[in-house]
């Protein structure tokens, strides 16, 4: 089996996990006790679908996006979707503690190969 390195920031602290190739971000996070979403919508969220935005992470040399949403993301400066990310490598992934609901826009000058 194929496993890849998941580096994951979660504010002060850095977490390495190994995930199995092809594995969903999203799911991978949650299973490691790691979640993308702000507290108020660790319940009201639509489950992986990628409708409400709210699992959004920082990636750092991000995947080609493959969902209209995280496009958008990407061409504009915003978080990807964890729910829409499959792990194809080594990955380096920010969450934000700081957000109320989603990850607000990223200034191009701080940007981690977002744009």
């Amino acid at each position: 089996m194929i496993t890849h390195t998941l580096t994951i920031h979660n504010g002060d602290e850095q977490r390495q996990i190994q995930v199995p190739h092809g594995a969903n971000l999203r799911q991978t996070l949650l299973d490691a006790g790691l979640s993308p979403y702000a507290p108020l919508m660790r319940r009201a969220n639509c489950g992986g679908r990628g409708l409400c935005a709210t699992c959004g992470v920082w990636i750092d040399a991000t995947p080609a996006p493959a969902h209209w949403h995280d496009r958008l993301a990407q061409q504009f400066g915003y978080p990807r979707l964890s729910c829409q990310i499959h792990v194809a490598g080594d990955m380096v992934v920010r969450l934000i503690p700081e957000k109320k609901i989603w990850g607000g826009r990223r200034q191009a000058a701080e940007n981690h190969d977002v744009m």
